[in-house]
């Protein structure tokens, strides 16, 4: 089988752990042990922001940053319902109420516009989410949020060397939110990052982390349990020196994946936009006119035949049995792409012969 995505760990990764095992140092109380503290150096450069903050899973890179910003019981928050669920299991840890709005049909990122009619009185923040490793279009969705003092929180998760206007995915919101999950583009097993320019957001986001403490036994609010291990922070360096390899390798196998499936007019395959880079994440194309038993009929026969193709998102958050007690939702462009994207394997596991092999096969099934 040719996994949709694969960590890419070597010898390298194995003797900074071991490194961290015998230096006996495996976490501090406040979270920012000298491999932590490394860790955050290394990535505030590579995101182009003052401060890095490095937790221990994207949820709660996520969680950090909205109770950062605010967030609580009476406000909204604008998300997408076409993400991983974590973007809005946030809001709601938060006390707030998630309000999904549609996407844009070309990029499948959140609509400038429908954020700006979905705003209430009571919107606090929005969380604009890079798609698949597309930026979202968070200067127009900033220029909106700056109108109505609204906090610009950008879901980062998937973006790791994805570019906006030549800049570094997450500098244009407030604040910015990584995953470090096994299958991003780099991972420390689990583990993630938050990245801001405003040194109030990450005081807060760094209290957060470690129970609302700025100093041991004296929590000034309330916070919980986020710390990075040592050993995750360890892994993050080496991983993060490798990510100029990485998404070489991911920009290589969507070009020729790209160049081959051009041939079939059933399919709309990734945007790319001048502004906007994507990091290859995932390579998602979409079937023209297919219902959903029709996609993922293609995907298991794909599976039949050793390619671990996916579907990233089936089901929209807002039809979710749990998150459909916020209220109904009119969001017509999200069902419709739900139905009918398909990601494709393009990590930097896979090799020229398995792309043809992968292109091959979806055309024969189209």
């Amino acid at each position: 089988m040719i996994p949709i995505n694969l960590p890419k760990i070597g010898n390298e990764e194995i003797e900074a752990v071991i490194q961290v095992m015998r230096s006996g140092i495996l976490t501090t109380g406040l979270g920012a042990g000298p491999k932590v503290s490394e860790f955050e150096k290394l990535y505030s450069a590579f995101a182009g922001v003052k401060h890095a903050i490095a937790v221990n899973t994207g949820t709660a890179a996520l969680h950090a940053a909205v109770l950062a910003a605010g967030v609580g019981p009476g406000d909204e928050v604008i998300l997408p319902s076409f993400t991983f669920v974590a973007t809005a299991e946030a809001v709601v840890l938060a006390g707030a109420k998630p309000v999904f709005a549609d996407i844009d049909p070309q990029t499948y990122t959140l609509s400038p516009e429908a954020f700006e009619s979905s705003i209430t009185e009571k919107t606090k923040a929005v969380i604009p989410v890079d798609l698949y490793g597309l930026p979202a279009d968070t200067r127009l969705i900033t220029k909106v949020a700056v109108k109505h003092s609204i906090v610009v929180i950008e879901d980062t998760a998937q973006s790791h060397g994805a570019t906006y206007e030549g800049k570094p995915a997450g500098t244009v919101a407030d604040i910015a939110c990584w995953s470090l999950y096994a299958a991003k583009n780099i991972g420390t097993g689990e583990g993630g990052m938050v990245t801001t320019d405003n040194d109030g957001l990450a005081e807060r986001v760094r209290m957060v982390r470690t129970h609302g403490e700025k100093v041991k036994y004296s929590s000034l609010m309330l916070g919980t349990n986020y710390r990075m291990t040592e050993i995750q922070a360890a892994i993050g360096v080496e991983q993060l020196k490798k990510l100029p390899k990485f998404l070489a390798i991911r920009s290589h196998n969507a070009q020729t994946l790209t160049e081959l499936l051009n041939k079939s007019d059933k399919i709309t395959l990734p945007p790319e936009l001048g502004n906007r880079k994507s990091s290859w994440y995932l390579y998602t194309i979409r079937i023209k006119n297919a219902s959903a038993p029709q996609r993922n009929s293609i995907i298991e026969q794909m599976h039949s035949k050793g390619i671990g193709a996916e579907a990233y998102y089936p089901t929209p958050v807002h039809q979710m049995p749990y998150y459909k007690a916020f209220g109904t939702c009119n969001l017509p462009e999200t069902e419709k792409t739900a139905n009918q994207v398909l990601s494709l394997p393009i990590h930097p596991g896979v090799t020229d012969q398995q792309i043809k092999t992968i292109a091959d096969t979806l055309l024969a099934l189209l």
